[in-house]
């Protein structure tokens, strides 16, 4: 994936079921300079839509930010102590969101 329009894209086919069963949250995805997505997940199905839409958490990043942590080159505990991504909204429902990639 080179772009996050890929890795949004992708998104609900790459995720593990097993890893987010039983889960359930909404996320808005504030991509500086490209856009936001909202990820929801609902009993462990994942469905993404473009645009911002009510979500438990907005996290807010860089595309090289992301798509980093996406490919697993970073880590995104350290990427939020660096400032490199921003959480804001329920912070247990962002820890949650490690289950997706």
């Amino acid at each position: 994936m080179t772009t996050v329009q890929e890795f949004f894209e992708q998104l609900p086919s790459r995720v593990d079921p097993v890893k987010t069963a039983g889960m359930t949250g909404s996320y808005v995805f504030d991509v500086e300079g490209v856009g936001q997505w909202t990820v929801s997940v609902a009993d462990g199905a994942v469905s993404v839509a473009e645009g911002a839409g009510d979500a438990d958490c907005t996290i807010s990043a860089s595309e090289e930010t992301l798509l980093k942590i996406a490919r697993g080159e970073a880590n995104p505990t350290t990427a939020y102590m660096t400032g490199k991504l921003k959480i804001a909204g329920d912070m247990g429902a962002a820890l949650k969101l490690q289950k997706l990639f």
